[in-house]
């Protein structure tokens, strides 16, 4: 049988880093830290990367990727709300994985234009999804809402989804890493964003959203 070649240097800098600045927060983690804990030499580092930016912005390539093809995954598609409530969980689970962007976003933002401006498109292009979600609902007669209640009720769940795994760190920062905790926070999080529909709802679809509803805070007691 055919071993795999070992995993590439730079991969393996990334995957570490990525772990660290999630569980420490990027302000905190030094390029030093991460060479030592690779135990490779600070010069075998700068030799993959020039610098914490770099990792960081290379990182963040990976991310982009994932996203991008996420938020397109429901493009001219007429999701029903069992098929929402999942695609949210995969999102939360994204943005679980790569926690750090949105818990460290305004430090890295003052201090990375690549960020800043890849950052802006990304939630350009949630919303703009939440919307088209929304405009089809309507068209459905599943919806009940006026143009300016959709684009700020495309805002408000983009935010809430944006934002939640963070909020629930600021509720409990010990046991945060904790796979029931994560677990908790990702099915909250779908039930909070998808909560903020409800009062638009109508038909079958609020009946379906009931059901989940329920499920949820039967589960949650």
């Amino acid at each position: 049988m055919e071993q795999k070649a070992p995993r590439r240097t730079r991969e393996k800098i990334m995957d570490l880093s990525l772990r660290l600045f999630n569980e420490f927060g990027e302000p905190n983690i030094t390029t030093t830290i991460i060479a030592d804990e690779m135990k490779i030499s600070p010069g075998n580092l700068y030799y993959h990367f020039r610098n914490k930016d770099d990792i960081v912005n290379s990182i963040f390539v990976t991310f982009e990727e994932e996203i991008s093809r996420m938020l397109a995954m429901t493009q001219g598609q007429r999701p029903t709300m069992h098929d929402v409530w999942h695609y949210l969980h995969h999102m939360f689970q994204l943005i679980w994985r790569y926690r750090f962007f949105y818990r460290d976003l305004n430090d890295l933002l003052s201090r990375n234009r690549t960020l800043e401006l890849h950052f802006k498109e990304i939630f350009g292009h949630k919303i703009a999804v939440v919307r088209e979600l929304c405009q089809g609902l309507q068209e459905d007669k599943a919806l009940d809402a006026s143009p300016a209640e959709i684009d700020a009720l495309s805002s408000n769940m983009v935010v809430v989804a944006s934002y939640w795994l963070s909020y629930q760190y600021v509720l409990n920062p010990r046991q945060y890493t904790e796979q029931p905790v994560v677990d908790h926070a990702l099915a909250s999080g779908c039930y909070q964003v998808l909560a903020l529909m409800q009062p638009y709802l109508r038909g079958e679809t609020l009946t379906h959203f009931e059901e989940l509803k329920t499920k949820y805070l039967q589960s949650n007691v």
